[in-house]
């Protein structure tokens, strides 16, 4: 998905990484990259015959055939061993017949407390356990403020809690949500992972909570209720789990902020002055003497999609490897546009970005194995949740102590040349080192995502290798149009946003001008060749919430980082 496109426009000062040792960037001259193999890839994959490339579909069937006989044609080898393909099996989990969410007790005064909420109009639930029936019965309320564990920062809202059999109420965001700049425990303005609800009902689940429920506010979450509702309702796919898999909660769900509020206030507390406590490092958790409890049904379908690897061997040190993601997979048939067309091609979304990794691959091949391996990883999934992005994480081809780093290709919005390109979560490696020559080579510049705080780094494939440590750059097309400026690149941006985004109308057209993808080809073309023909090990930078993983990771490989 393009996530920057969401955002308002605005523009902030691209930070630097903090000082560390100097690093070796080669120079890397152009690739030789093919228009005509752009054209012609995305052309076909957005074509109606591929029925808006949906995993489990025709549509797979005819894009994975496709990526490998063109992997195959500019050269390349299969990356999982003899094999294109990497398995994964997935599982859809569609909740029905929900029982209101009640919350009972007694309030401070000694009342008795029966309330009840409806389900979507109140709140939303989901279980990723594959069972039949979910129920969450008399489990007590604990608010945990952000529900944030993170040592590196001295921060921890679960300090001296035993949350098993209990529900956590969280916040929306993180500590530092609302400051304006860029500075503080949680990088300010910026969102971290600490953020996002997935980290939240992860760190709920390791900490033995039976449920999880976050008080949604539509601000430091980017969106209103109605996505909740819409997003969090109906069928949610999940790759399978393997026998070891970390323990999961019951249920995880939201409830709207005044539903948040009553809960509360029936305890004898109130949202605003706790959410006031818990930007506080001081914070500690409030039980709230109620419990919660509800239920609903499971139908459960287990079904298989593949991810397709491709692999350009390293000439000197092939065990060193440089990743390039793309998700191949878009929505399938959709809401039908007026004229009843209800096919999401998803041609920018992200056809594009697929034909990305077979013209790099082609060029890569033309100009000669660099010193590490490159590996081309085309994902399916990923607009249900960066499916097979993270399943290949959790299960990779290539050890994840011997991936250097990567580039995410989300999507390439058609607007010409621009002078700049929208970095979306900079400051957090030096891999912004590499990224800086390789816009100086080009003479261009970078901006900043545009919202920070919307966490938008966190919501494509690349995170799956970033939360376990790996680093990864994601990099959009830029806004600031040679022809036009910024005021164009905006319009282009709404346009394509209010018109096409997610619909049926995301589709190929012949007049199209590519000089910006192109240029755009060219940059990534540049760090794939500095990153494979470079002899350092680009680290995050000190105090990211990724930097212990990744020094865990390398500290237990016998090769690697």
């Amino acid at each position: 998905m393009i996530r920057t496109l969401i955002a308002a426009s605005a523009v902030l000062a691209l930070g630097a990484c903090k000082a560390a040792p100097e690093l070796d960037i080669p120079d890397a001259a152009p690739g030789e990259i093919s228009q005509e193999t752009m054209v012609d890839i995305t052309r076909t994959l957005s074509l109606d015959e591929f029925e808006g490339r949906m995993p489990g579909t025709i549509g797979e069937e005819k894009t994975v055939a496709l990526l490998i006989e063109q992997f195959e044609r500019v050269g390349l080898k299969p990356g999982n061993g003899d094999s294109w393909v990497q398995k994964v099996p997935l599982v859809e989990i569609t909740g029905k017949d929900f029982a209101p969410l009640t919350v009972q007790g007694s309030n401070p005064e000694g009342e008795a407390i029966d309330l009840s909420f409806d389900f979507a109009k109140d709140w939303v639930g989901v279980s990723y356990r594959e069972e039949a029936k979910t129920t969450l019965a008399d489990s007590e309320l604990v608010f945990v403020g952000y529900g944030v564990n993170a040592p590196e920062r001295g921060w921890n809202d679960y300090e001296g809690l035993d949350m098993t059999g209990k529900t956590a109420v969280i916040l929306v965001n993180d500590p530092d949500f609302g400051t304006e700049s860029l500075e503080g425990p949680f990088n300010g303005k910026a969102m971290t992972y600490y953020g996002r609800w997935t980290y939240k009902y992860e760190e709920a689940a390791r900490q033995g909570a039976a449920g999880a429920l976050i008080i949604h506010d539509t601000e430091p979450a980017s969106y209103g209720w109605n996505v909740v509702e819409s997003s969090w309702s109906g069928p949610q796919a999940y790759a399978q789990r393997g026998d070891n898999a970390p323990a999961l909660t019951q249920m995880n769900g939201w409830v709207r902020n005044e539903v948040g509020a009553q809960i509360l206030a029936a305890a004898g507390q109130d949202l605003e002055a706790l959410s006031a406590q818990a930007k506080s490092e001081d914070f500690k958790a409030v039980p709230l003497g109620l419990t919660v409890g509800t239920s609903f049904a499971n139908d459960i379908r287990s079904y298989e999609s593949q991810n397709v690897i491709a692999m350009l061997e390293g000439s000197e040190r092939p065990d060193e490897y440089i990743m390039h993601t793309a998700h191949w997979d878009h929505l399938g048939r959709c809401t039908p546009a007026p004229d009843g067309d209800d096919i999401c091609n998803g041609a920018v979304d992200n056809a594009t970005g697929t034909a990305a990794l077979v013209a790099l691959a082609e060029a890569h091949a033309k100009a000669g194995a660099p010193a590490r391996s490159l590996v081309f990883l085309a994902v399916t999934a990923e607009e249900q949740g960066l499916l097979g992005a993270d399943y290949y994480a959790s299960n990779p081809v290539f050890p994840l102590a011997q991936t250097v780093g990567g580039i995410n290709m989300d999507a390439f919005l058609i607007a010409g040349e621009s002078k700049d390109v929208t970095v979306v979560g900079p400051g957090k490696s030096r891999l912004d080192d590499f990224l800086n020559k390789a816009l100086e080579a080009d003479g261009r510049v970078a901006t900043p995502n545009p919202s920070p705080e919307a966490g938008y780094y966190y919501r494509s494939d690349h995170f799956a290798f970033a939360k376990r440590g790996v680093p990864m750059l994601y990099v959009d097309g830029g806004e600031d149009l040679v022809e036009g400026g910024r005021e164009a690149g905006e319009a282009v941006a709404k346009d394509y946003r209010e018109n096409r985004y997610h619909g049926p109308k995301d589709e190929f057209s012949e007049d199209w001008d590519w000089s910006g993808v192109m240029a755009d080809l060219q940059l990534f073309y540049r760090l794939g060749r500095m990153l494979g023909n470079s002899t350092s090990w680009p680290g995050w930078v000190e105090g990211d919430e990724f930097e212990a993983i990744r020094k865990d990771s390398c500290a237990a490989a016998e090769t690697g980082c």
